[in-house]
């Protein structure tokens, strides 16, 4: 294993509290997300589900972390950022167990995920929620922050280049 696959099989809590890691959603492109309920970047849920729709059976899988780190922006329990998710933005993309992505206490795949740079060449703490991170099938780490829209080009090109069909 290289050290850049080895973000893919970093250990992480489902919502419903079994252990995953991305390298158990296949062996394509993972675009993880730190999502929150209640940020006014919550509409990216909507384009985030019709990446997963577009591309899911050519081997993207959008994977959500929920997070309360900045101004406490996903106060609820599981079950109720799940209800959300499903009935707000019909998501069907795995959410994940809430998770820290900064400070003490974060989670381990964030902390890998962290030192990957954005396209300014910044690597370090994640600034806000809907931060991205798209991981290709041999570990490489792309980063883009929060305000990038999931349907940027960028990430477009990136996900279809990574393909498995």
């Amino acid at each position: 294993m290289t050290a850049a696959s080895a973000v893919r099989d970093i250990p992480f809590t489902t919502a419903d509290g079994d252990e995953a890691t991305l390298a158990s959603y296949g062996d394509g492109v993972a675009l993880v997300v730190n999502v929150a309920s209640k940020c006014g970047l919550a509409p990216q849920y909507e384009q985030l589900e019709q990446l997963q729709r577009t591309y899911g059976d050519r081997g993207l899988t959008v994977v959500g972390f929920p997070c309360n780190q900045f101004l406490g922006q996903e106060p609820g329990s599981m079950e109720q950022i799940l209800d959300y998710c499903a009935t707000t933005w019909g998501v069907s993309f795995p959410v994940n167990d809430k998770i820290k992505v900064n400070g003490r206490g974060a989670a381990p795949l964030y902390a890998a995920l962290k030192s990957a740079k954005d396209g300014n060449g910044k690597a370090g703490a994640v600034k806000w929620n809907f931060e991205k991170f798209l991981v290709t099938p041999d570990g490489s780490v792309h980063r883009f922050r929060p305000t990038t829209s999931p349907d940027d080009p960028e990430i477009l090109r990136l996900i279809e280049q990574h393909l498995t069909s």
